[in-house]
C-alpha cells in the first residue's frame, strides 16, 4: 500500500491523475488497450480536472462506472451519468463509456454489465471512500461475500447524509434509497487501485480504514488487502493520522 499526502485537494488531483495516467499507458503499451473503473462524488473533481489533462491514447480506453441511484434519469443533477459525462467522458474521446443505466430493465442491464467488465481484466480502479467508509455504494455492513459484478443495494443514512451535505439533493427524503452499485469483490479485481480521499469530512473515514482490522462496517478496509493499492490524501483527510 502506497499512501500520499497532498497539501490540498488540488495537488492531491494532480498526483493521482499522473499514476492514473501512467498506468493507462503502460497497460495499451502491453496490451494495445486500457480498461478503467472510474468513482464520482465532491471529492473527485479535481482528479478528473487533472486527468482530462493528461496527455493518454484516450481513444484506447474502455471506462467502466462504479454505480447509480435508482429512480432518477441521466438528466437529474445528482445523476452520476451525468456526472462523468460533463466531468470526464464528454471531454476526452475514450473508446466506450459502459454506464450504469436504470431507466428500465435493470437486472437486463446488470448482466450486460457483468459480461463486458469480464471479459478482460481490468487496469486500474478509480475509487473514493464514503464517509461512511463505503466503497461504490457498498454501504455497512457490505457484502464481501458475493461474487457477483453488480448488484442492488439500500443505502444507508449516513449515505444519504452525504449527498444532501454535498449539495447533491435539497434533502434527505428526496435521496433515492436503493442503487446498482459494483461489488466490492469485483472492484478487488482491478490489478491497480487509486483511491482519491481528500477533504476534513472524510478524515474519520480514512482513520478507520487504516487503522481498524478488514471489518463490512467499514467496507473501505478491504481495500488493505489489495496488492497495489495507491491512496491519495490532503491534510484535511489525514489530519485523525498525523499532526500536521
Amino acid at each position: 500500500m502506497n499512501i500520499d499526502i497532498s497539501t490540498d485537494a488540488e495537488e492531491l488531483g494532480v498526483k493521482a491523475a499522473k499514476l492514473a495516467a501512467s498506468k493507462i499507458i503502460d497497460a495499451v503499451r502491453l496490451n494495445g488497450e486500457a480498461r478503467m473503473v472510474v468513482a464520482t462524488g465532491a471529492s473527485q473533481f479535481e482528479t478528473f480536472q487533472a486527468l482530462v489533462r493528461e496527455d493518454v491514447p484516450w481513444q484506447k480506453v474502455e471506462v467502466f462506472h462504479l454505480d447509480e441511484y435508482i429512480g432518477i434519469p441521466v438528466t437529474h443533477p445528482a445523476s452520476f451519468r451525468k456526472y462523468l459525462y460533463e466531468r470526464f467522458a464528454s471531454l476526452v474521446p475514450v473508446k466506450r463509456f459502459h454506464s450504469v443505466d436504470v431507466e428500465s430493465d435493470i437486472e437486463g442491464r446488470i448482466r450486460d454489465l457483468t459480461t463486458e467488465i469480464r471479459k478482460r481484466p481490468v487496469d486500474i480502479g478509480m475509487i473514493g471512500i464514503g464517509v461512511n467508509g463505503h466503497i461504490a455504494f457498498n454501504d455497512p455492513p457490505a457484502d464481501f461475500d458475493t461474487r457477483e459484478a453488480y448488484i442492488v443495494v439500500k443505502l444507508d443514512r449516513d449515505c444519504r447524509m452525504q449527498q444532501v451535505d454535498e449539495g447533491w439533493y435539497p434533502s434527505i427524503d428526496d435521496v433515492p434509497e436503493e442503487a446498482v452499485s459494483m461489488t466490492v469483490w469485483q472492484i478487488m479485481q482491478c490489478k491497480a487501485i487509486i483511491s482519491c480521499v481528500p477533504h476534513l469530512v472524510k478524515a474519520d473515514a480514512v482513520y478507520n480504514t487504516l487503522t481498524l482490522s478488514i471489518t463490512n462496517m467499514v467496507p473501505a478496509t478491504m481495500l488493505k488487502q489489495h496488492s497495489n493499492l495507491n491512496m491519495f490524501l490532503d491534510r484535511n483527510s489525514a489530519s485523525k493520522l498525523i499532526k500536521f
